[in-house]
């Protein structure tokens, strides 16, 4: 578990689609901290419930999220998965309920 604060720079498309355990939905958003001299960019998913969050590009947000590697191709892949979102420009709060597993990732296995 971790915690991120910081702006959000971009709102990449919202991705949907039918796997093994039903419908699923991925919002990818890029948030840039400023933890010291140098911003850093974090790209972090919401899925499912938390993948219908309003972000809007400058606001700031808290998050709680996970991170995971998988291996492919002898390539090591990192996702960063969020389970709760604090939109600190409104004070809104959002947190995943696990349904399911989703091993839907984007990667090919």
């Amino acid at each position: 578990m971790a915690t991120l604060t910081g702006k959000i720079f971009k709102v990449n498309p919202l991705q949907s689609g039918n796997g093994k355990n039903g419908d699923w939905k991925k919002q990818e958003v890029i948030i840039e901290s400023n933890n010291g001299k140098y911003s850093k960019k974090v790209a972090v998913e919401f899925w499912n419930d938390l993948a219908d969050t309003v972000f809007v590009v400058g606001n700031e947000i808290s998050i709680e999220f996970d991170v995971e590697s998988k291996e492919y191709n002898e390539r090591w892949y990192t996702n960063a998965k969020a389970y709760k979102v604090v939109s600190n420009d409104t004070k809104r709060s959002s947190k995943a309920t696990p349904t399911q597993n989703d091993d839907s990732d984007g990667l090919p296995f």
